[in-house]
């Protein structure tokens, strides 16, 4: 238990090993907003792959709500027995779409050019650019990365900050 506190303690966003991770994690505050989550924040949980992490970011994109432990379920195709070991650290917040302070941000590596296109100060042309560029030159690490390789204004910049997440490491 204290070995897993101090590893927590030392890096907060680190991967979670085990149900004794998860309920310690829990104790020090760490939480997971299952409507919310990014791919990293999926990742930090015990036992789940990149395919299931990308897939329930992808559905909590597209407008899918999770209400509990049962309907992550049934997204992964696993019991809900299975996923119980996250119950410490999981929430399910819900969110009015129509509320003026809804904001449903983008992961900027997996964006496809429909949903980039929908940002404001984005055209069809800038999100194929950025789609393009994320294949030939990978992932964007950050906010300034993709400033930097797609030459974007500030005044852009400060747009999409609101809007484009980005790894956490």
């Amino acid at each position: 238990m204290k070995a897993a506190r101090s590893k927590i303690a030392r890096d907060p966003f680190c991967r979670l090993n085990s149900a004794l991770e998860v309920a310690v994690a829990a104790e020090m505050g760490i939480a997971i907003d299952a409507n919310r989550a990014s791919i990293d924040d999926w990742l930090r949980l015990p036992g789940l792959s990149i395919r299931q992490a990308t897939l329930l970011t992808q559905l909590s994109a597209s407008g899918v709500v999770f209400y509990g432990l049962e309907d992550l379920a049934a997204a992964l195709g696993v019991t809900v027995a299975q996923l119980e070991p996250w119950t410490p650290v999981l929430r399910f917040y819900f969110y009015d779409p129509e509320a003026a302070s809804f904001q449903r941000t983008l992961d900027a590596n997996h964006a496809t050019v429909d949903e980039l296109e929908r940002l404001p100060g984005v055209d069809r042309a800038l999100a194929e650019r950025m789609i393009r560029d994320r294949q030939e030159r990978g992932a964007f690490r950050s906010l300034i990365d993709l400033k930097r390789r797609l030459n974007l204004s500030g005044e852009l910049l400060g747009e999409l900050m609101h809007y484009l997440r980005f790894p956490t490491s």
